[in-house]
């Protein structure tokens, strides 16, 4: 053979390029080769994935429950009326300590009410309240409810329209006459229902009232039962029930104020403050015999506790991934250990290490991808079961189910890693003689 015969052969371009084309690793084909090798030990990868499904699981049902309780309070606050202001008498102390909390004193009275209805240009209409808990008694049914003395503006102001029958009327509040109109609760409770309750007579503290309505259903909010209530005229309560009309007028527990916007609820609370510190005579430094709140206030306070909530029951859920990226990771080197001569084998035959490196980690990626997508599926479920259990308006969040996938990816990786690294720096003589 001569030189020129053999020159050509020197520069091989061709197998050059073959050997460039090679360097890649194949995507498809390793993904193939790991989820044959898991599914050669089901049983294996099924309780190795257990914890990135019960993780995943509990972080999308405990988000879910979070927004679900969110939703319910927002939907109760909102019930209790449109605009709503809420002003309630202050705090009767005794000594230098005991307080007995707002609305303990009698610092309100009904003249008040009318001024703020007549002065204030932001209010809409104002409902004032004098409440006591009373036995209310039908035939041989009793009940302990709450008794509220009020005016025919609180239909208005609470939003709460009667389901049966009517509501009293001026010329019944002018007259303290004894009519009543029932809540749902009190109704069930004392073997009524809302038809057949107009028109008995019940008794308040030993004295009869006429049934002329019942109010719809409104549910619990977070402070009590909305339904577990009678309501009678405001002069009948003063004059008989309670039997206490202060100096100035009738006393009262609270006032409910409506603001004609939501955009003049600040405008109506600034009006409110001012003019009831000038009928109480109160100047600086004096605190007001009042208390105020507005429910854009109980809204927020509602949804930041409903959201510290969530984020405790988020981040105690999510400690159950780590623990099943551990477990991963834990399973990943005993496939390692179990795989050696498998790993000398392919090494041997061409392998190289970044082909080890992907196969391993690719295992551990599909292993978090199919315990997440499962943990997915058990979120969602738990979630539609607990909306019904607890008549909860369903919220699963798209944004927890997504950063949930994204974290089983991460896991995968991370906890990946370290196994695929070490299965891809065995020497594969070593790895040949293992048993």
């Amino acid at each position: 053979m001569t030189m020129q015969e053999t020159k050509p052969r020197q520069q091989p371009l061709a197998p050059n390029r073959r050997i460039k084309r090679q360097r890649g690793v194949d995507i498809a084909e390793t993904i193939g080769l790991a989820w044959a090798s898991l599914l050669s030990n089901k049983l294996r990868a099924m309780l190795t994935m257990l914890g990135v499904i019960i993780g995943i699981g509990a972080v999308i049902t405990m988000v879910t429950i979070g927004r679900g309780a969110q939703a319910q309070a927002e939907k109760q606050l909102k019930a209790l009326g449109s605009n709503l202001i809420f002003v309630q008498s202050g705090t009767a102390s005794f000594g230098s300590a005991a307080s007995q909390g707002a609305g303990s004193a009698t610092t309100l009275n009904w003249e008040d009410a009318k001024a703020i209805e007549k002065t204030a240009s932001a209010v809409a209409a104002v409902a004032p309240t004098l409440s006591n808990r009373s036995q209310v008694v039908w035939a041989e049914k009793n009940t302990n409810t709450l008794v509220q003395g009020t005016t025919p503006s609180y239909v208005e102001v609470r939003d709460f329209l009667p389901l049966t029958g009517r509501f009293f009327n001026q010329a019944e509040l002018d007259q303290a006459a004894r009519v009543a109109v029932l809540g749902q609760t009190v109704v069930d409770t004392l073997g009524l229902t809302p038809k057949s309750a107009l028109g008995k007579t019940i008794r308040i503290r030993a004295e009869d009232f006429l049934v002329i309505g019942t109010l719809e259903y409104k549910g619990s909010d977070q402070f009590r039962d909305q339904d577990d209530q009678v309501v009678i005229p405001l002069t009948t309560m003063a004059s008989r029930i309670v039997g206490i009309n202060s100096l100035n007028g009738i006393s009262l527990n609270s006032i409910a104020v409506s603001a004609k916007s939501p955009e003049q609820m600040d405008a109506a609370q600034f009006q409110i403050t001012n003019l009831l510190r000038l009928r109480h005579k109160i100047v600086p430094p004096q605190g007001d015999d009042f208390i105020i709140r507005n429910q854009a206030d109980l809204v927020n306070a509602s949804n930041n506790v409903s959201g510290l909530f969530t984020i405790l029951l988020g981040g105690s859920a999510a400690i159950s991934l780590v623990v099943g990226g551990i477990g991963i990771m834990n399973i990943m080197l005993v496939s390692v250990t179990e795989r050696t001569r498998e790993i000398g084998i392919r090494k041997a035959i061409g392998a190289r290490p970044s082909d080890i490196l992907w196969q391993f980690l690719i295992e551990a990626v599909v292993l978090a991808l199919t315990g997440g997508l499962l943990g997915i599926a058990l979120g969602v479920g738990a979630s539609m079961l607990t909306s019904l259990a607890l008549d909860w308006p369903i919220a699963i969040s798209m944004e927890a189910v997504a950063l949930s996938f994204g974290v089983c990816l991460v896991i995968g990786l991370f906890f990946g890693v370290y196994p695929a690294r070490q299965a891809a720096r065995l020497d594969p003589i070593t790895a040949l003689r293992s048993d």
